[in-house]
């Protein structure tokens, strides 16, 4: 496989950014599911998707901006990911949210490719605490 360098990677289309952190974001959540062993086969889908739902990502990230979690070259990926025009409509929500939650995936996706795994893994696993703090879990 061919190494991205990080200038390749900010040449990328934000949308190609959101699709990398939508799988990124999706494979965390479900081993964190697994390791805690919070859902039975059967319900695991339905609890994940609460983790990664355009609207839970909405939520996750208007967070982070209000307590400027991000640094100014994430919040950069972010408005290109939110600012992306998708061509498709959104099924389950309204097109802000929708947008908001590529720009969400956008930076998940950036710092994936650019290897910097420390920092995607930690804003998943904060994200993971704001949605649990959110539905009232511990």
């Amino acid at each position: 496989m061919t190494q991205l360098r990080v200038e390749d990677v900010k040449q990328l289309n934000a949308l190609a950014l959101a699709y990398m952190g939508d799988a990124v974001l999706e494979q965390k959540v479900r081993e964190h599911l697994l390791m805690n062993g919070r859902a039975k086969p059967n319900r695991l889908h339905k609890e994940a998707t609460s983790y990664v739902s355009a609207k839970a990502q909405s939520m996750i990230i208007h967070r982070l901006m209000d307590e400027n979690y991000l640094t100014e070259e994430e919040m950069a990926v972010f408005k290109r990911g939110r600012n992306a025009k998708s061509g498709s409509v959104p099924k389950n929500t309204d097109v802000q949210t929708y947008r908001n939650s590529s720009g969400f995936e956008a930076i998940l996706g950036s710092l994936y490719l650019t290897k910097q795994y420390e920092r995607v893994y930690e804003i998943i696993e904060y994200a993971i605490k704001i949605v649990e703090q959110s539905k009232g879990a511990s």
